[in-house]
């Protein structure tokens, strides 16, 4: 991250957080991220078509970490999933709020500071 000294790209020095995304866009570093996401989403789509055609695949299965689901019961397996889901949920709701504290208060990693 910029906040932290880590620059990943040599437009991105002497950015914040919350600067270096209009800054890139505007020098047109992001549409290279762009073109990996869309890479990324299209080979996705080969495993969701499969999907829908019945292969048995469930949602989000990309067939990682299932050794950790050996041994378990069918209720573990599905409590797991839901303890899954709900922490996916609480780190979009941390991320966004780092995103709006930087912005509102234009400070940087860890996001403290006052208005």
């Amino acid at each position: 991250t910029v906040d932290l000294g880590v620059v990943l790209h040599p437009l991105g020095a002497g950015l914040t957080s919350a600067t270096a995304h209009d800054a890139l866009v505007e020098k047109g570093v992001m549409g290279n991220a762009l073109l990996w996401i869309g890479v990324f989403e299209m080979v996705s789509w080969l495993a969701v078509s499969e999907m829908l055609q019945g292969s048995g695949r469930e949602a989000g299965d990309f067939g990682f970490g299932t050794k950790f689901l050996e041994g378990k019961s069918d209720e573990q397996i599905k409590k797991l999933k839901y303890q899954e889901i709900k922490n996916g949920r609480l780190a979009m709701m941390a991320f966004g709020g780092a995103v709006t504290q930087s912005v509102l208060y234009d400070v940087g990693f860890p996001y403290i500071g006052s208005p």
